[in-house]
């Protein structure tokens, strides 16, 4: 057989003569995208991917059925070629509706595969879900317990009767996988001979020290409070989330090689200039640790304090004397933990002043109602227009009364005050959880927003100063759940490796299909009551730092899990579509038009098709056709209207199909799966 040489992208390949471009490419190891190519079948040149630019040649060639000749100069990523390819992308995904990924996933900030490792916790494998929990969140017990599981909002259940409790979920994976004596440790990549300093060891700065550690790097996290955690632990009360359960995680962390060190300030101790000169890559996740002023007179006085402040401190042993008579300023998450920790401090009373009304607060629901039940006293349509003291302590507060007005920025009625109505109450402490804010002393050399936060790129992580990364709570917009500052350390992180190994950065949102449904989708589905996670009783709460819930029993947690609708993909860790379309920017809604009628075609007995995800790329029919010799599935109708069909005779065909199973194998987009 006579060779030839060509180029491909600057590397000179050898094939034999009369070898297409895309073989002799795949046979080399470059990767020409395309979807409706198959080794096995004659050349279709149906999905337009395959696009590649020739020297010489004026007209993009298609890459399954042009032919290589010696000497060819080929180029597969000339602007001309990835435009071409992105039209055809978009013009493929502007006709697909299915799910790429479960709306849970989509509305989890860090992305986490919810589909799968709900799927392993209705199985039974409480391991093999935290390996899939932990490609995104490294302490998943801790995060189970104390995230507002936006998630669980977009949950499709919930068209049916209520969401699954996913987030609980979590944590009863995590719990038994840390019980179990063989707990998952991911396994880390060798060596790269690069050190990354991570400054901050609270949720994003561990997620980013994680993530690196396991692509080989070494990794320091410097922190500057007596132990790992941030906000989980000093911020986060011990009836929430367990400090021993914290503990047990980080641990893990450390046990695949990250290491520590504590009551270590920037600033202070060390210089960041020193670190940036010891280290080939800098993350900057120090967080936000000021408490907001509660803004009116009388905030000096003593027994005014920050809703942050009096967290830690009691996190830390040292409870504070509050008195018996306590006011807390808020609506937020921050505001019911600090309330409810006062009730456990020993306060007879203990009042939440919220500007809104509770239908405005941003706390959880559960987290108002569970206070309400200890006795917490709400007033709600308030606002402190004074605080009043006697001897330079805290006495009165002074209430302007409220009402609310037109909506706001946020989408939310601003509130008014109601000229000349006041309220008083006789309190001895008032805690203001009104905000936090970041404190920067010792990173001056970053750029910073008008708001003190430091200024990230939102797909990098990337600051003004080279190898230097910013995540979580001190970047942008400042606070936010601890999930979200998860996801941002693992932007960061896969930043910051990037920039060690020299790839590019990932500049734009990845592309997925979502499908439009309705609840009369899912009439016929049996209704299921959400497991209800048992709690102790508000009078054991009241007087103890015991954690509140009680977790799922085995048989709870195996039948809420199998609620799950399982609405993602099942291909989609396979699906070559959504691969290229995530690989670059795309918009399919600019050419939007007439789309194919989307349904399930169930004809095949032990087949299921879902024409919404077929791209007619023709690979099941001619498959059937070309290899099998069946020919049991057809294209049907003319033009546009196409669509694919499958077509029975005999039950010895139906027989055949449930043992083939080629069309399925060879379906590159999920439209053909087994029942």
């Amino acid at each position: 057989m006579e060779m030839i040489k060509f180029i491909i992208d600057g590397k000179e390949i050898t094939c034999n003569k009369g070898e297409t471009i895309l073989n002799a490419a795949l046979q080399n190891g470059i990767d020409i995208p395309n979807l409706c190519y198959n080794c096995n079948l004659k050349v279709y040149g149906a999905c337009g991917l395959c696009l590649v630019e020739a020297e010489g040649v004026p007209k993009l060639l298609r890459a399954c059925s042009a032919l290589a000749s010696d000497g060819m100069v080929v180029s597969t990523k000339t602007d001309r070629v990835v435009k071409a390819r992105q039209t055809a992308l978009e013009l493929i995904m502007s006709d697909h509706s299915g799910d790429c990924k479960g709306p849970c996933s989509l509305n989890c900030p860090a992305g986490t595969d919810v589909q799968g490792y709900i799927k392993q916790i209705a199985l039974g494998n409480d391991k093999a879900a935290v390996e899939i929990i932990k490609e995104k969140i490294p302490i998943p017990a801790s995060i189970g317990r104390v995230c507002p599981h936006p998630c669980e909002k977009n949950c499709r259940r919930s068209l049916v009767e209520e969401p699954l409790s996913i987030a609980y979920l979590k944590a009863f994976a995590a719990d038994n996988d840390l019980k179990s004596g063989d707990t998952y440790i991911p396994s880390t990549k060798p060596s790269t001979g690069k050190k990354v300093a991570v400054i901050g060891g609270g949720p994003a700065g561990l997620a980013a020290a994680y993530r690196l550690r396991l692509n080989g790097h070494g990794v320091t996290v410097f922190d500057a409070m007596p132990e790992m955690g941030g906000m989980l632990r000093y911020g986060i009360p011990e009836y929430r989330l367990p400090k021993k359960v914290l503990d047990s995680e980080i641990r893990l962390i450390s046990g695949i090689g990250v290491e520590f060190k504590n009551n270590c300030k920037i600033g202070k101790d060390i210089t960041l200039d020193i670190i940036r000169n010891d280290y080939d890559a800098v993350i900057v996740a120090i967080g936000a640790w000021k408490s907001s002023s509660v803004r009116c007179k009388g905030e000096e006085l003593d027994g005014v304090l920050g809703g942050i402040d009096f967290l830690r401190e009691v996190n830390c042993g040292n409870i504070p004397d509050i008195g018996e008579n306590v006011a807390v300023v808020g609506g937020g998450n921050t505001a019911m933990d600090a309330c409810r920790t006062a009730v456990r401090c020993g306060a007879e009373n203990v009042y939440v002043i919220y500007r809104r009304t509770r239908a405005e607060a941003p706390a959880e629901d559960i987290e108002i109602e569970e206070a309400i039940e200890e006795g917490v006293q709400f007033k709600f349509l308030t606002n402190p227009a004074e605080i009043i003291g006697e001897n330079g302590k805290v006495k009165t507060i002074k209430l302007q009364v409220m009402k609310l007005g037109e909506p706001d920025a946020s989408g939310r009625r601003s509130p008014v005050p109601v000229e000349g109505e006041f309220e008083y109450l006789n309190v001895d402490t008032v805690i203001s959880a009104i905000g936090q804010y970041c404190d920067i002393n010792g990173f001056e050399d970053l750029q910073t927003s008008p708001k003190g936060t430091i200024l990230a790129d939102k797909f990098t992580g990337k600051t003004n100063l080279s190898g230097v990364f910013a995540c979580g709570d001190v970047t942008n917009k400042g606070p936010s759940i601890a999930i979200e500052a998860i996801a941002e350390g693992n932007t960061a992180a896969v930043s910051a490796d990037n920039f060690l190994s020299g790839k590019a950065d990932i500049t734009f949102d990845p592309y997925y299909s979502e499908k439009n449904v309705t609840a009369d989708m899912y009439e016929e589905i049996p209704k299921q009551s959400r497991a209800k996670m048992p709690v102790r009783s508000p009078v054991e709460r009241k007087s103890s730092f015991d954690e509140v819930i009680l977790s799922f029993t085995d048989e709870q947690a195996r039948k809420e899990a199998s609620r799950c609708l399982e609405c993602g993909c099942h291909d989609f860790k396979d699906c070559r579509l959504i691969k290229y379309a995530s690989s670059q920017e795309i918009h399919p809604e600019c050419v939007s038009g007439c789309v194919h009628q989307s349904f399930n075609e169930t004809k095949l007995s032990s087949i299921e098709r879902d024409q919404g995800k077929c791209i007619l790329c023709n690979q099941c029919v001619r498959i059937c056709r070309e290899d099998v010799d069946k020919g049991v599935i057809g294209l049907v109708g003319r033009g546009f209207k196409t669509v694919i069909k499958p077509e029975f005779n005999t039950q010895d065909t139906i027989g055949f199909c449930k043992n083939c199973g080629k069309c399925v194998e060879a379906c590159p987009t999920g439209a053909l799966k087994f029942v």
